[in-house]
């Protein structure tokens, strides 16, 4: 066999190999520059070091596969120059191909931003996603979607210019099949899942998959609820009923307290009055708090429930949100859904102290609290406060005011007239510490006819008021005021007794005739 035949034997032993095909080759060896490819010629092939990711690099060794792209079949030394990078680019140009004409949806990923939208990376192919393009819903900032993988829908395609693509068009395709799933499971009653598309003041939209359908704030829970942001997020995954589903509008109403029993239909079995119930303190407000006993049963704790003390202080005094506490049922009222709790009524009551440490006649020592127009109230060290009235505060004196003989912080003695622990009442007197002068003590001190010295403490329009001693009162009859001076309140008067009515505790004055009348 000539020369001749033996070389066409030996080239039929190789592929055909032809500048512009894309062939799969095996690396031969990694050089500092280039990677060496066997690809079945007589000559082997070389790729760039370039074209390979760092990556790459890190786990190629010989013997691996290799797609490229023969560029020319010899160079000046002999070999093939090949290129993995355009076997990736022109692979990717067939696939984008085909997916434009079957189409197909093509996954990418967005790698940044661009005038009017952004630029997409799919299989090393550069595609334009217009800002109109990128989501079912508007978009304003582009930043977020940057570096997202996901599929998409090819527009336009021309290999001179661009490729643009749609992952909108993309969503909506997949949303069209969905919904067409979602509405042969639709139905009054149904459990579905669903994702927490947007949130409103008045509820939540729920994506059922291609269908929304609106969870009302009031179908959330069986409490009380101020936003739905209480419960959900948007982007949450949650399982819903099917209220109501008209076919004819497509409008979809979603429970999701429906999902179990209210709480308050047994809420009379479960909590009867008299019974101890545990919650947390769910919110405070000035009237009270509320406590929830479960799940969309909540109680509340009047602010006059939460301490035995008679000037109720803000609830926020007594009670933390989120604190654990435990209250008495005092009343349930299943069709108001209202649940009346106390937790002063856990405690002892200050008044059954009260009832055994005081007796009618005992002697206490307390600070003035508070005054009114018909008393003063009188702090025990119970916790509790007596009442001591008006009329109870002198024998001899006429009071208008408490003001007028006691100030607030006080220190007092009195005696105890009556306790009514039932009605949380104590009577206290100021006067009741000595015995009543008017019954023989006046009447023998204060003779008529007697000159005295006086202290005018007020003036009225039937007359003058003025003490006689430190405590003893008597009235200057408006026509028995000397008008020769002018008279005002503390000015010492001279005054003769003409009167002293010892049944009615009064004694009667005049200015006329006295020390040469006045």
């Amino acid at each position: 066999m000539d020369f001749n035949e033996l070389e066409k034997l030996y080239a039929e032993t190789f592929h055909g190999i032809e500048p512009g095909t894309i062939i799969t080759g095996k690396v031969v060896v990694i050089k500092p520059d280039s990677v060496i490819v066997d690809v079945g010629y007589k000559a082997d092939g070389v790729v760039s070091k370039e074209e390979f990711s760092p990556a790459e690099l890190g786990t190629l060794k010989p013997g691996d596969p290799v797609e490229v792209y023969v560029e020319r079949m010899m160079d000046s030394e002999g070999v093939l120059l090949l290129s993995k990078e355009r076997a990736s680019k022109v692979k990717a140009w067939d696939t984008i191909e085909t997916s434009l004409r079957e189409n197909l949806p093509l996954e990418g990923v967005i790698t940044g931003k661009t005038k009017g939208g952004l630029f997409v990376d799919i299989s090393g192919v550069r595609a334009f996603l217009p800002a109109s393009h990128i989501d079912l819903k508007p978009v304003r900032d582009l930043e977020p979607f940057v570096g997202l993988r996901a599929n998409f829908k090819i527009l336009k395609l021309n290999r001179q210019s661009n490729v643009i693509v749609s992952r909108k068009a993309f969503m909506e395709e997949e949303r069209q099949g969905m919904r067409a799933k979602t509405l042969t499971e639709l139905r009054e009653g149904a459990l579905m899942k669903g994702t927490v598309k947007n949130i409103t003041d008045y509820g939540a939209f729920v994506d059922l998959g291609g269908i929304d359908g609106l969870l009302h704030i009031s179908d959330i829970s069986w409490g009380r609820i101020a936003h739905p942001a209480e419960h959900f997020k948007v982007g949450d995954e949650i399982e819903v009923v099917v209220l109501k589903y008209d076919a004819e509008t497509g409008k979809v109403t979603l429970g999701y307290k429906q999902k179990r029993p209210d709480p308050w239909s047994a809420a009379d079995e479960k909590y009867p009055q008299g019974s101890k119930v545990n919650g947390r303190v769910s919110s405070i407000m000035d009237y009270g708090a509320f406590i929830e006993v479960e799940e969309g049963l909540e109680g509340l704790v009047h602010v006059s429930e939460m301490d035995w003390s008679p000037r109720p202080k803000h609830p926020s005094k007594h009670l933390s949100p989120g604190e654990a506490v435990e209250a008495l049922v005092l009343k349930v009222d299943k069709a108001e859904r209202r649940l009346s709790l106390s937790i002063r009524r856990l405690k002892p009551s200050p008044w059954q102290l009260v009832a055994e440490r005081y007796k009618a006649g005992q002697v206490i020592t307390g600070k003035v609290r508070g005054l009114t127009d018909f008393g003063a109230f009188i702090g025990l060290p119970e916790g509790v406060d007596g009442l001591l009235h008006i009329s109870d505060i002198s024998w001899t004196r006429h009071i208008k005011h408490p003001s007028e003989l006691l100030k607030k912080g006080q220190k007092v003695d009195a005696v105890i007239l009556n306790v009514d622990p039932d009605k949380e009442k104590i009577a206290l007197g100021m006067r009741q510490l000595r015995p009543d002068p008017w019954l023989g003590e006046i009447t023998q001190r204060f003779r008529l006819g007697e000159e005295l010295p006086c202290k005018v403490l007020k003036r009225t329009d039937f007359g003058l008021f003025a003490l006689l001693d430190s405590e003893v009162e008597g009235l200057v009859y408006a026509s028995e005021v000397s008008e020769k001076v002018p008279i005002n309140e503390g000015d010492e008067i001279w005054c003769r007794i003409i009167k002293v009515d010892a049944e009615n505790r009064k004694i009667g004055l005049s200015m006329k005739n006295v020390r040469g009348d006045q």
